[in-house]
């Protein structure tokens, strides 16, 4: 429902009461319409009279007038109403006692005066002018997408705003960044226009057409449109928009991505730009070094290189040449250096190092850079840092030495610059292995894959003394790895597998011996390898012995010894405790020559009792202690008795 605003325009004339003075000297007129606001859709309350002048109207016909015709639309006889046949048959009610006619879903045809013409004849003819109002929907602008060039003679099309479905017709009013627009001869103009909808809306339709120049190329455009209620005035505006804007280019100029130190191996963007619209055509030259010519670069994109990854050769000056095609003037840019940090040609002599043990080597790196350069060394399996210098001294050369070297060269004021060269040193000597004997787990009938693997200077070669499918891999100069696939039989349970590495200067071999996974050897915190996954026998501990050499001790034995002591340990203590027994009872006298039978009773065979001191073994203990009986000496406070019958 639309607000209601009320306009009462009565002129008071002495004698004659609410009247109009009229143009004409001594004629009387009718008194100016009293105007009634509305909105599309609401409800219009039409009153017949002003509110002091509002008395008996119980006969009251009402009629509309549009176009100077004047059609009766409702009567209202002794306080009742009756609707006439036409347009508005459906739409009045009387509100009140009948001295207000209300005309419902008010429409824009509706915005006309209406007549209220009274039996009594104490009341004037009322009329009522109806103003209806639609706010507009907000309005769309579109810009022109091709372009203006600033040489244009005319003004051209800039942007088009419609404003639809409002009334009465709202007014437009054009912006250039938040200044609004004036129309100016050859300049700026505007041109509306408007179509009326079936149901009595209007949409406007608004053109733009400017001179525009290269300032411009950023402006920003909007449009604005104006329009009443009867709450008041208001406006809507639409989004900004920008139009191209076609203009020469007069600099060129070179940009290069990143800015700032380079280096090699980062990608490097160069790209000319111009303050024309549209960019000109771009050719990239560089200047060659030895004839001093620039020389056009080839380039994927019109006015950009790429220099991925950028390498110490592309530095050099460069310069960017543009062709307006319109104009056909060539223009150049300010040739600008390129500098590409580099470290290159690393190198480690000697090249292969190689020496027999307790010999002295030096290791010495260079390289080439166009900045000051600092070295080190590292360990190549390690990573760690072991010299800080361009030389790496080895003076009393041992076989652990052998392996790779890292020689770093780096450039301190780029970071990230580096290079790193790699050099193996190795050191004569026989096949060093890691271990001489290793047990490993497996299942009978299974495939088992064992590995071994063998260092040494020359490089071994690994036989296996089983049949299988043999494969050797070559871990590096020094190192080779050995992987057998065999089948477990009886015959490889009862031999094991034995690999042997040999060299000019000798051989090494490693023994494999094999043994059943049974439930014991598959406790959680067992470390034996079985044979469901490979078995490497690898030369990180290295074995500094030939094959004539004794098999080392496993791991393992160490707790069948500790096992075995305790077992003699305790078989001593019984045969202590039992002749001590036969001592006390009599049947085995001190010093006593010849043999005597040891016999028990026979309640007493099945009865054992051990006496051991706290703090002594048992071959030290006094067996001959005191005279026959149960007297202990005084000395035998702290014995215990172990109880073995249970």
């Amino acid at each position: 429902m639309g607000s209601l605003r009320l306009v009462c325009a009565w002129v008071i004339v002495a004698g004659c009461g609410w009247r109009c003075a009229s143009g004409v000297p001594g004629e009387a007129q009718q008194p100016a319409p009293e105007l009634v606001e509305v909105e599309v859709g609401g409800t219009a309350l039409l009153k017949c009279g002003p509110p002091h002048a509002l008395g008996n109207l119980s006969q009251v016909d009402w009629f509309s007038i549009h176009k100077e015709k004047q059609t009766a639309i409702f009567h209202v006889r002794q306080g009742q109403g009756q609707s006439a046949h036409g347009e508005y048959e459906h739409r009045l009610s009387l509100q009140g006692p009948g001295a207000t006619l209300a005309l419902h879903q008010v429409t824009p045809h509706d915005d006309r005066v209406f007549l209220c013409q009274s039996k009594s004849p104490r009341l004037q003819d009322h009329r009522i002018q109806l103003r209806v109002y639609k706010a507009p929907e907000e309005p769309t602008i579109q810009a022109n997408a091709v372009g203006i060039p600033v040489d244009s003679r005319e003004p051209e099309e800039v942007a088009t705003c419609v404003g639809r479905n409002g009334y009465p017709i709202p007014q437009v009013v054009w912006y250039k960044n938040g200044r609004p627009l004036r129309e100016e001869k050859n300049r700026v103009q505007i041109q509306s226009s408007q179509i009326v909808e079936s149901n009595g809306l209007y949409t406007l339709q608004s053109v733009l057409k400017a001179q525009l120049v290269k300032e411009d190329k950023d402006a920003q455009f909007y449009c604005e449109l104006s329009y009443r209620l009867p709450s008041g005035n208001h406006m809507k505006e639409s989004k900004e928009v920008t139009v191209p804007v076609f203009y020469p280019a007069e600099r060129v100029w070179m940009e290069v991505e990143p800015v700032g130190v380079l280096k090699e191996g980062d990608r490097v963007e160069i790209r000319c730009l111009a303050d024309g619209n549209p960019q000109p055509h771009f050719n990239i030259n560089k200047q060659n070094p030895s004839t001093r010519e620039m020389e056009e670069e080839k380039t994927l994109d019109d006015g950009i290189l790429i220099l991925d990854p950028a390498q110490k050769q592309h530095s050099g000056l460069y310069e960017c040449q543009g062709l307006d095609l319109d104009t056909m003037i060539p223009l150049m840019s300010d040739p600008q250096e390129l500098l590409v940090n580099y470290v290159s040609d690393i190198q480690v002599s000697p090249e292969a190092p190689e020496g027999v043990e307790g010999s002295s080597l030096e290791l010495t790196c260079e390289a080439e850079s166009n900045r000051e350069l600092e070295f080190q060394w590292l360990r190549e399996k390690t990573g760690q840092v072991l010299e800080k210098g361009s030389v790496l001294r080895f003076p009393n050369l041992r076989r652990e030495a052998a392996g790779g070297y890292l020689c770093m060269a780096s450039v301190p004021s780029v970071p990230g610059l580096n290079r790193t060269q790699l050099v193996n040193v190795a050191v004569f000597g026989p096949p060093w292995m890691a271990q001489k004997q290793r047990k490993v787990w497996v299942k009978e009938n299974a495939t088992v894959s064992l590995s071994c693997e063998a260092s040494g200077h020359p490089q071994p070669t690994i036989f296996w003394n089983v049949n299988g499918t043999a494969s050797q891999q070559e871990q590096d100069p020094q190192t080779v790895l050995s992987t057998l696939n065999v089948l477990v039989t009886p015959e490889l349970l009862a031999t094991g597998a034995e690999c042997t590495a040999s060299n000019s200067l000798g051989i090494n071999t490693t023994l494999l011996v094999l043994e059943l996974v049974s439930l014991t050897t598959l406790t959680p915190d067992s470390n034996t390898t079985t044979g469901l996954s490979t078995t490497m026998v690898s030369p990180h501990a290295r074995a500094n012995s030939t094959s004539t050499e004794k098999k080392l001790p496993e791991p393992e034995s160490k707790g069948v010894v500790i096992v075995a002591v305790i077992v003699c340990i305790l078989v001593l203590a019984v045969l202590g405790a039992v002749l001590y027994f036969f001592y006390k009872k009599g049947k085995l006298p001190c010093g006593r020559s010849g043999k005597q039978e040891i016999t028990l009773p026979p309640s007493r065979k099945s009865e054992f009792v051990v006496e051991v001191k706290s703090d002594k073994l048992p071959e030290e203990m006094g067996l001959l202690q005191g005279s026959s009986g149960d007297k202990r000496a005084p000395g035998d406070q702290g014995e215990k008795y172990i109880d073995l019958r249970h």
